[in-house]
C-alpha cells in the first residue's frame, strides 16, 4: 500500500490570533460577500490583473478573458459592488484599480494559490 503525504494545514497560522473571537454575523456577511465576489474564475482573473498594477488599468488593457465584452463588464460591476475595485471614466475609457480592501486580499490570494 502506498501512502500519500499530507501537509499539516492546521498549524499555528490556521488558528485565530490571541484576543480575537469569532466573527459577528455582520462581519460574516461582509466576508462572505468578498468571497462571493471572487468566486468566479473570470472575476478572479480580472481582479488579479487589476490588482497587479500599481496604477489604474484601462479596461482596454485588460487581457482577453475568453468572454464577451458585456460579460467582462458584468464581472467588473460585481467586483465594484463587492468593493474590491473602483473605477473612473476618462473620456471614452474606464480605468480600474484595487481598493484598499482589494489590495488587502492580494497577499491572502497569493498564499492560497501557492498552497493549491
Amino acid at each position: 500500500m502506498t501512502f500519500i503525504p499530507v501537509r499539516d494545514v492546521a498549524g499555528p497560522r490556521a488558528r485565530v490570533a490571541p484576543g480575537e473571537g469569532p466573527l459577528t454575523a455582520d462581519r460574516c456577511e461582509d466576508v462572505a460577500n468578498v468571497f462571493k465576489g471572487l468566486a468566479d474564475p473570470i472575476r478572479l482573473l480580472l481582479f488579479s490583473h487589476i490588482a497587479a498594477h500599481p496604477n489604474p488599468v484601462c479596461v482596454c488593457d485588460i487581457p482577453d478573458a475568453g468572454v464577451s465584452q458585456p460579460t467582462v463588464s458584468h464581472h467588473l460591476r460585481k467586483l465594484r459592488d463587492t468593493g474590491l475595485v473602483d473605477c473612473e471614466r476618462r473620456g471614452t475609457w474606464v480605468y480600474y484599480w484595487a481598493t484598499p480592501l482589494g489590495a488587502a486580499c492580494v497577499p491572502f490570494l497569493t498564499r492560497m494559490a501557492g498552497d493549491l
